[in-house]
């Protein structure tokens, strides 16, 4: 293995852990990414030199420790800081506090940590998404469908709380657990979201990070079995999760769902998906992740792409957006609608939706157009999809869906000429 890759491989696996070492340390959530971030660029410079060390995340660890530590002896307050800690001369890695939470997980103990209940919960869920699970403040602004300005700002500001507030960063007790888990699941979900469905660079598929969240909803379905919503967020990842080797053709290109190859979705996957919801709904607590999956066993169950029950689709989205009353929700309703009752319709309940700047409601129109038969207008409706878009592989599809509608100027002109007659032949007539 060369020494990017091993740093690669480093950062997603030990991110988090050292950056909450670090927190734990110093309490100071900006210096423990800094110095985090530093550690990884060190090993950059020296791992080709010295090899790669047998246990990366002990190595990465202590030298994002000394940063921190050599940072915090320059003032009077980091030495008390340091001295509080019991760290002034000490070298070895502390070990952790002992808790009686009952996670065992270490990056789910991580996230329940950063998930506070002081804290507001988009703003639990930004944080974790930042400091556990790596992503940048460009990817998260893009779920929360905000700017990344917007979004700095947020981070700044949650973090400045529990700064002043002095909120402990630890696990809670099992008992405290269940105040944690709506914004555990938010976590999960939008980190699978992102493995799912990329918000930026060339690939639209992230199967390391979507793999991760899975793994992480089967830790926290074990430790709460009896809790409808962890179950409910499980069944939809792996319903999702199963169409995975389809979602892309063989260059990376997006493909529709409609379009995909039905006989290579992992069908124990949609086995165990649709189980695990059927257990979820049996507690009669539904709740938007258990309803999420249902909409996907709609479409995972569903033998062709004509079978869907788009009707039965639409009814859902009714209740999700009782329970998640925002524009995402609508827009997909009005898909629902659209492929129900026909694509004016579906039309007609996009013009209210406020989300301009958002490539997907261009995405939706051009669709709705193209079924329609308004080709011209359907194209420039592509296009503007994607100006939008975040990544390569959508960019590519949607240019792919330009051309079908809108011939090249060549191809214009020879059309033109065999349907206008010659000159010689308009005198002869």
């Amino acid at each position: 293995m060369d020494v990017e890759t091993a740093v690669a491989e480093a950062f997603r696996e030990e991110w988090g852990q050292v950056v909450a070492t670090l927190i734990r340390i110093t309490g100071d959530w900006d210096l423990a990414e800094e110095c985090a971030q530093e550690a990884f660029a060190l090993a950059l410079r020296t791992w080709p030199r010295d090899g790669v060390p047998a246990r990366p995340g002990a190595w990465l660890t202590t030298a994002a420790r000394h940063r921190a530590t050599d940072r915090l002896r320059r003032d009077a307050v980091g030495a008390a800081k340091l001295r509080e800690a019991g760290l002034m001369g000490v070298h070895d890695e502390p070990e952790p506090e002992p808790d009686d939470s009952g996670v065992t997980d270490d990056r789910l103990r991580l996230i329940f940590t950063c998930c506070h209940p002081a804290v507001a919960t988009e703003a639990q869920v930004a944080l974790a998404l930042r400091t556990l699970a790596g992503l940048s403040t460009a990817e998260i602004a893009r779920a929360f469908l905000v700017s990344e300005a917007t979004m700095s700002q947020r981070l700044v500001r949650v973090k400045r709380k529990i700064r002043h507030a002095r909120i402990p960063y630890r696990v809670p007790p099992a008992h405290l657990l269940p105040e944690r888990t709506t914004a555990v699941l938010g976590v999960l979900y939008l980190t699978f979201n992102e493995g799912y469905s990329a918000s930026t660079g060339p690939d639209l598929l992230r199967p390391d990070l979507a793999a991760e969240a899975l793994r992480l909803a089967r830790v926290l379905t074990r430790l709460m079995p009896d809790e409808p919503e962890a179950l409910g967020l499980l069944a939809l990842m792996l319903l999702q999760h199963a169409r995975r080797a389809t979602r892309v053709d063989a260059a990376g290109v997006l493909v529709p769902l409609e379009e995909q190859d039905r006989t290579r979705w992992d069908t124990a996957a949609i086995t165990e998906g649709t189980t695990v919801l059927e257990g979820a709904l049996r507690r009669r607590r539904p709740g938007p992740y258990q309803i999420q999956a249902a909409i996907a066993a709609c479409h995972a169950t569903a033998t062709r792409a004509a079978d869907t029950d788009w009707r039965q689709i639409a009814g859902l989205y009714d209740q999700l957006r009782k329970h998640v009353p925002s524009a995402v929700v609508e827009l997909n309703r009005a898909i629902a609608v659209g492929m129900a009752d026909g694509p004016t319709a579906g039309l007609a309940l996009l013009d209210a939706l406020p989300l301009e700047g958002y490539h997907l409601l261009a995405a939706t129109r051009a669709d709705f157009l193209r079924r329609l038969g308004h080709h011209a207008e359907a194209a420039r409706w592509y296009a503007r999809a994607r100006e939008l878009a975040g990544t390569e592989a959508e960019r590519t599809y949607l240019t792919r869906r330009i051309s079908e509608l809108v011939p090249v100027p060549d191809e214009t002109a020879r059309r033109a000429g065999e349907a206008r007659p010659s000159r010689e032949a308009r005198k002869g007539s």
